[in-house]
């Protein structure tokens, strides 16, 4: 790989997404090499995912260059690469685009989709871990609707119009209501002829409960939102089986659809080249300490998703969210600093800011410290958040007059089927 050598000691970054980039932002004033690598050349807005895959924000909107969030540093460089294996004993990381040294590393490659093994769901289900993927899934959706607006036989129209989501955590949940809101609002008018009523949006969840992190009061207020928007959620069914046409349940019961949406689960994006004993098993995240040391590196950090950092305040380790990749990510910043100076680390303490979930126009649910708030406040809370977490000025503009315009109007206007998915490609 083409790096000068500049007699600076290097620390490579693998990951791009939120404990990569709160990093590198911090390291401007510490005598380092910086680089970062990523399989992208864009930092992705996760939160907002769901509104590209449901046509009320374009991509661009929610995706950021690396190269420009990061432009402020003199001895930063950015490589577009997929990285294959570490070989952390001779310090060298084997890429697609050649291999690479390092003094220090950090492993902030975040998580991808869990399906437990099962294959078949592999093999045939969305999922929505990345931009392309949500286009995908926008796709598939106006693919299947303009279908089905030509469609004679009555059960494949049924199977074309029903939506199936697999998983209410945050991320099912604020799908099923933005399909609701398409239901409701926007579809009634472009598809004149089709009769919006047989659409079908189901939220199946393992568990009792929706939004199962979140507290009793917002699991309640969340239930009320979907029904009241006229979602089918079910619980404690577990898909056990999807071929491409049919969801098989745990039960025995099957549904025909042809939109299977898979936000059951996620497991940690672990490279290959260390020990197995150093990943927490199942979970596929690397065990590290107060310090974000992977255990038995020294010179060798993990951070954010795929970070597992027992703490008294969280024995199972830290939630999958945003705030503590950002959290940790700064922290480790400054620790860097400390190291090379031959100071003590500080240890990493999670601070919650809270949890929220949006289920559509002015339905929304957020927990925050000891505080539970639902509907109109809520909802406000969470645009407010997560329009000031985005990153650049420009994307704030445009997604703040998207939902401007989208909130005045009723209206989604991203329905565009840009370039075709095949299912059974």
């Amino acid at each position: 790989m083409n790096l000068p050598k500049t007699g600076q000691k290097r620390i490579v970054i693998i990951g791009g997404g939120f404990a990569g980039i709160s990093l590198a932002k911090k390291l401007s004033k510490i005598d380092l090499q910086v680089v970062l690598l990523d399989k992208h050349n864009y930092h992705t807005f996760q939160p907002l995912l769901y509104q590209v895959s449901t046509s009320g924000l374009e991509p661009d909107s929610i995706a950021y260059p690396i190269r420009k969030v990061l432009r402020h540093l003199e001895n930063f460089y950015f490589r577009l690469a997929n990285v294959e294996r570490i070989e952390p004993e001779q310090k060298v990381i084997i890429t697609d685009t050649g291999n690479l040294e390092y003094d220090y590393l950090v492993l902030a490659t975040g998580t991808k989709t869990n399906f437990f093994g099962n294959k078949e769901i592999a093999q045939h289900a969305m999922s929505m871990k990345s931009v392309p993927q949500a286009l995908d899934i926008r796709s598939l959706m106006l693919q299947n609707f303009e279908k089905a607006d030509d469609c004679q036989d009555p059960e494949e129209r049924k199977a074309l119009l029903n939506f199936c989501i697999i998983g209410a955590g945050p991320t099912g949940v604020e799908l099923a209501g933005a399909f609701a809101e398409l239901k409701n609002n926007v579809f009634p008018e472009d598809y004149r002829h089709l009769n919006i009523d047989e659409m079908e949006i189901n939220l199946y969840e393992g568990g009792p409960k929706v939004l199962p992190p979140m507290s009793e009061h917002a699991t309640k207020k969340a239930m009320g939102f979907l029904e009241e928007l006229g979602v089918r959620v079910h619980l404690n069914a577990i898909a056990s089986n999807y071929d491409g046409e049919q969801v098989t349940l745990k039960d025995g019961t099957t549904i025909r659809t042809k939109n299977f949406i898979w936000t059951a689960g996620v497991t940690g994006a672990a490279i290959e080249g260390f020990a197995p004993h150093i990943l927490v098993e199942r979970l596929n995240r690397y065990k590290v300490n107060r310090f974000s040391q992977v255990e038995g590196y020294d010179s060798v950090f993990a951070i954010g998703d795929i970070s597992y950092m027992e703490t008294e305040d969280f024995p199972k380790g830290h939630p999958q969210v945003a705030q503590p990749a950002i959290q940790q990510g700064e922290l480790l910043a400054k620790n860097l600093e400390k190291l090379l100076e031959g100071k003590e680390m500080k240890p990493f303490t999670y601070v919650d800011k809270g949890t929220m979930a949006t289920i559509g126009r002015n339905k929304a649910v957020a927990d925050i410290k000891k505080l539970q708030f639902g509907g109109f406040f809520a909802w406000f809370i969470w645009m407010f958040v997560h329009l000031m977490a985005l990153v650049g000025f420009r994307n704030k503009v445009i997604v703040f007059f998207n939902w401007a315009y989208n909130y005045i109007n009723y209206d989604k206007a991203a329905r565009l089927i840009l370039r075709r998915f095949n299912p059974k490609a």
